[in-house]
């Protein structure tokens, strides 16, 4: 009896002191988050050890709860329509914007994303970035719904991304869709002032350089001061010409409904043309021109045209920029099984590391402080960058001063050669 007694005491004893450590445990919990809350200590120990552990599980979610009230609060005042989707595309969550912007009365969360959004763009693009597991950007057009929902769209332009979630936050996607009707028209209306404005003056300067030909044959018996009048006007004249030139073959470039002349054609003979077209700029100048090309000259299908454009655009912009002796500009190309190589580079005074990201823009003109002595039309690299998209190709500018400057630009040949 004596022993069972010790026994049981022992037991009775271990589950005390359990307890009363489950006890001490809960109260510095609930001790800490009344602290938190700005309760006093005397009134959390009110509690016991299982009750305290109840209020702070309830404190918690509520807690969680708040914080995602607030956090889709702060979504529904972007201006970005926000959607998760689960890998199946099925809606996790909306915010409020996206119905404003795609005049939906109701976001459903659990339906199929092509359900409520109703456009095949946005949900493709989904399904690609979630399938390839990468980021996925493009502008689309939505039309009006020939039912009439959404009939008051217009035809509104967005920009769409999306990109995949990992799995320990569920898998599947985000997608964002922003409104970008307003800058997209204006944008037309930009291109299509400047293709009529082209259009437009194109005629009377070509009639006002004859008449200043005219002029300038039957100057024999002109004065010095009228002979030296009609060279500035001549020299003006073609430089006006020139800008409209340029203006109307970026128009050309960026209007979707245009095609390309494509053809088959020797880029050698062609980057050789340009040179030649350019050779009297380098008269009298330690400057010379190297072409690397296939012994066959390698062969391209594309618009001729604007391929004799690319060439000497880049060929002229390397003698302009760099006045100084020694100057060696290297045209060259190389084929591979799906795509060729095209560079053209110096070793001038390059680009400054600033001015890189603004080469390609319209009328952009680097090195400022001696942009007045070197003229041009700052249309030429614009040119050359939509010349290589509308080829399906892409164009990169990599520059060392005083090193050297390097145009690369690379063509699919499936793409290219229209395969």
């Amino acid at each position: 009896m004596t022993t069972l007694s010790l026994l049981l005491a022992l037991m009775l004893g271990i589950c005390l002191f359990a307890w009363a450590r489950r006890e001490k445990y809960w109260t510095k919990r609930w001790e800490t988050v009344a602290k938190t809350l700005g309760l006093r200590t005397r009134d959390a120990n009110l509690l016991p050890g299982h009750a305290a552990g109840v209020f702070l599980a309830r404190q918690q979610a509520e807690q969680q709860a708040e914080l995602r009230r607030v956090f889709e609060s702060l979504l529904d005042e972007i201006s970005q329509g926000l959607v998760l989707v689960d890998e199946n595309l099925r809606i996790r969550y909306a915010n409020a914007t996206l119905k404003k912007l795609l005049h939906r009365k109701e976001i459903h969360a659990g339906r199929h994303l092509i359900e409520d959004v109703r456009d095949h763009q946005i949900s493709d693009l989904v399904q690609e970035s979630i399938t390839e597991k990468r980021h996925t950007k493009r502008r689309i057009q939505i039309l009006p719904s020939e039912a009439g929902v959404g009939a008051n769209l217009g035809g509104r332009y967005f920009i769409v991304e999306a990109a995949p979630l990992a799995a320990d936050v569920g898998g599947g996607a985000w997608l964002m869709i922003q409104d970008v009707t307003e800058s997209a028209m204006t944008e037309q209306i930009r291109r299509d002032f400047v293709a009529n404005a082209s259009h437009e003056l194109r005629t009377p300067l070509t009639l006002i350089n004859g008449y200043i030909e005219m002029l300038q044959d039957d100057s024999a018996k002109a004065s010095p001061t009228m002979k030296r009048s009609l060279d500035v006007m001549e020299k003006h004249g073609k430089r006006i010409a020139r800008i409209i030139e340029d203006m109307l073959a970026i128009s050309r470039l960026e209007d979707a409904s245009s095609t390309l002349n494509k053809e088959p054609f020797n880029v050698r003979a062609c980057a050789q043309e340009a040179a030649d077209h350019l050779a009297p700029m380098l008269e009298g100048r330690d400057a010379r021109i190297e072409l690397d090309f296939p012994k066959d000259g390698g062969m391209l299908t594309g618009d001729r045209f604007y391929w004799d454009q690319v060439f000497t655009n880049l060929i002229e912009n390397s003698i302009k920029e760099n006045t100084k002796p020694g100057l060696v500009i290297r045209v060259s190309g190389t084929w591979e099984a799906e795509a060729c190589t095209l560079k053209i580079s110096d070793n001038g005074i390059g680009i400054p590391a600033h001015d890189l990201p603004f080469v390609f823009k319209r009328f952009y003109r680097g090195n400022k402080h001696h942009s007045s002595q070197i003229k041009g039309t700052g249309l030429g690299l614009s040119i050359v960058r939509r010349a290589v998209e509308a080829h399906g190709g892409t164009v990169e500018l990599t520059s060392s001063p005083g090193i050297e400057t390097t145009f690369t630009m690379r063509l699919p040949l499936q793409q290219a050669q229209g395969v």
